[in-house]
């Protein structure tokens, strides 16, 4: 956390948004400002060979976001909570990727916070059921960015971001904020 600022009770605060996939998982890193006004810092897609072992593969997410989080110095990281899947083995893999994303976090000594699917549509669309589409398009309208972000992953990373930045603020008003 960086700093509160007048009666406004906004926070100036920089989080790193990450959408966990076995295949490309997205990131992205939003700042919201003493005015409570949102900017889109960094967002991009890391793309993993479905070719490479596993073990590459995981290595390549962690070293990946420790270079995002050296170079853009979020306050905290904000990734989708675990979601129940028919495919099994699917499942184990991705949580493998969201296990690496939160050792990176870890790693370099950051705290991470975890939403619902639903939390985190409903929070950026109004509507917990929301197509990938629709978050695209509410994304880029948050963040004032020229078109939707592509791939979606991103766009679900920026969206994790925005998430946790609308929590966070309507907790710290009403005083029950975890410190980070």
């Amino acid at each position: 956390m960086r700093q509160v600022y007048g009666a406004n009770c906004y926070e100036m605060m920089r989080i790193l948004g990450i959408d966990c996939g076995t295949e490309i998982t997205g990131y992205g890193v939003v700042e919201q400002n003493d005015d409570g006004a949102l900017t889109a810092i960094a967002a991009g897609a890391i793309r993993l060979s479905t070719r490479a072992p596993l073990p590459a593969r995981l290595n390549q997410v962690f070293a990946t976001l420790r270079g995002i989080i050296e170079q853009h110095r979020p306050d905290m990281v904000a990734i989708e909570d675990v979601f129940y899947a028919v495919n099994v083995k699917s499942a184990l893999k991705l949580g493998q990727v969201r296990g690496v994303a939160m050792l990176s976090a870890a790693f370099c000594g950051l705290a991470v916070a975890e939403y619902a699917p639903l939390a985190i549509k409903s929070a950026v669309v109004g509507y917990g059921r929301a197509e990938k589409s629709q978050v695209q398009h509410m994304v880029a309208v948050l963040l004032k960015l020229e078109a939707p972000p592509e791939p979606p992953d991103v766009a679900d990373a920026l969206a994790i971001a925005i998430c946790h930045l609308h929590t966070w603020t309507t907790l710290s008003r009403q005083g029950a904020a975890p410190s980070a």
